[in-house]
């Protein structure tokens, strides 16, 4: 995590943010046979209407999360790093943030949702002590849950 700084989102970012999604996503596309809802989002409506926090390293934006809070609680609704940046420590620091965040608002938990065959991403957020709870159908996908108790 070393060298990693975190920021709020602003309009100016929505570009790279938007090309950082791709990247980050990209290789799940052949897998899932259709793009990734994240692909899909307007990041400067998403940057106007939500939380967005980005890591940067030497200057350069390589990460991001965007969290929520809904009626199932403090949610994560995209994490993303750049390939050349994964397994650096950066996505680590962007959910310690998150959890963070979930803490100060007064949350026990947090938790998010990922695409049943996004296998990589299930096995890092075990890693990071989200276990599955509960999967849904959304359309023709299925997505599952996962939640982290915060202490």
């Amino acid at each position: 995590m070393t060298g990693v700084l975190l920021r709020p989102a602003t309009a100016a970012d929505a570009p790279r943010l938007t090309e950082l999604v791709q990247l980050a996503y990209g290789h799940y596309v052949e897998r899932l046979g259709s793009s990734p809802r994240p692909m899909t989002d307007d990041y400067a409506e998403v940057v106007r209407r939500n939380a967005v926090t980005v890591a940067e390293r030497g200057g350069a934006v390589v990460g991001l999360i965007v969290v929520g809070i809904d009626d199932e609680g403090f949610f994560v609704d995209n994490v993303a790093v750049d390939p050349s940046h994964q397994g650096s420590g950066v996505g680590r620091a962007l959910l310690d943030h998150a959890e963070t965040a979930a803490r100060r608002r007064g949350f026990d938990s947090i938790y998010l949702y990922t695409h049943e065959l996004m296998t990589e991403n299930r096995a890092m957020y075990a890693r990071a002590g989200y276990s599955e709870y509960d999967r849904r159908r959304h359309g023709d996908a299925c997505l599952v849950y996962l939640r982290k108790r915060l202490g």
